[in-house]
């Protein structure tokens, strides 16, 4: 079972949701529109072998993830 990802146009709230069949209905959790947009999204994957390891995070040209909270250091990733 799939978790895609979803922008709704009128409230601008972006979500994830779990899609069980395909004829599963997508509605926004905030608004409850049903007209949502899928986006694109990198799919997770875990690193086996390493006790402790974490996942690579490609940096942008800038550094970081590229929030504005990166270039100083306080970034969440």
């Amino acid at each position: 079972m799939p978790i895609y990802e979803y922008h709704c146009e009128p409230c601008a709230h972006t979500f994830e949701t779990l899609i069980r069949s395909s004829s599963d209905v997508t509605r926004c959790p905030r608004c409850g529109n049903v007209e949502v947009a899928k986006q694109f999204s990198v799919p997770a994957s875990a690193q086996t072998g390493q006790a402790g390891s974490s996942l690579p995070i490609s940096a942008p040209s800038g550094g970081g993830c590229g929030l504005p909270q990166c270039g100083s250091g306080g970034c969440a990733f």
